[in-house]
């Protein structure tokens, strides 16, 4: 029976980290073990950054009701805690939206928060 040997498939794990590493800087794209270092770097950062991303929109959100809320006499805790007593049942990232595009309803929102805390 023949000896086989791994050179295609090596080949190929090889070029898949330096097609992985195209653009980097110097021998981070051109050499083996290098690239392979730096794109399990990249890929660690990709994986974190997906979960940040989740942590820094619903930071954007937050601020911008609590910017909506100011300028309708209230802060952001005590709008969340009425809309909860109120019954209302809308996400961050709407209640954001509204703030920004639609401050009619936000209004009447907070005015809604207003009467079930009282």
């Amino acid at each position: 029976m023949a000896r086989v040997k791994g050179a295609m498939m090596t080949r190929k794990r090889r070029n898949k980290i330096l097609k992985l590493a195209k653009g980097y800087w110097g021998a981070k794209s051109k050499h083996f073990k290098m690239a392979n270092e730096q794109v399990m770097k990249s890929l660690k950062y990709a994986y974190t950054g997906r979960r940040l991303k989740k942590r820094d929109f619903r930071q954007l959100w937050i601020a911008r009701i609590n910017a909506g809320c100011k300028a309708n006499g209230m802060n952001y805790s005590t709008f969340m805690n009425g809309l909860k007593k109120a019954g209302v049942v809308i996400n961050r990232k709407m209640l954001s939206e509204m703030a920004i595009h639609d401050k009619a309803a936000f209004t009447k929102l907070v005015e809604m928060a207003k009467a079930a805390r009282a």
